[in-house]
């Protein structure tokens, strides 16, 4: 039986790259894990506070582009008629605190699950 992808949305500043004194550099963990999760069927997006163009030039740069199926603002507000603590299908993972997919698939259950 074939698995249902995990839908990802992955944040840049201080996720994908940190800023120094020097400008930024990536956070090579995460952006290694972000191949990890394309390579594992995932389909990801990237999305930043800054906006579509931020998001998309910082995959660029990192070399991560085309595991993204696109690139968004960061939403400033949602109209749903459920709280996000109460999304069965949710989980939020801290860049430091990555793990393996099929962790992450015993978390969510995906929709007719």
């Amino acid at each position: 039986m074939e698995k249902k992808p995990l839908f990802i949305y992955i944040d840049v500043d201080d996720t994908l790259v940190r800023k120094t004194e020097s400008g930024e550099e990536p956070i090579p963990e995460v952006v290694r894990h972000v191949e990890y999760l394309f390579k594992n069927g995932s389909i990801l997006y990237c999305w930043s506070t800054g906006g579509e163009d931020h998001a998309r030039s910082r995959a660029q740069r990192l070399g991560i582009e085309h595991c993204f199926k696109g690139f968004l603002h960061k939403p400033q507000m949602f109209i749903d008629d459920e709280e996000p603590s109460n999304w069965k299908n949710f989980l939020h993972i801290y860049p430091n605190k990555l793990g393996a997919i099929e962790d992450y698939r015993k978390s969510v259950k995906s929709d007719g699950e």
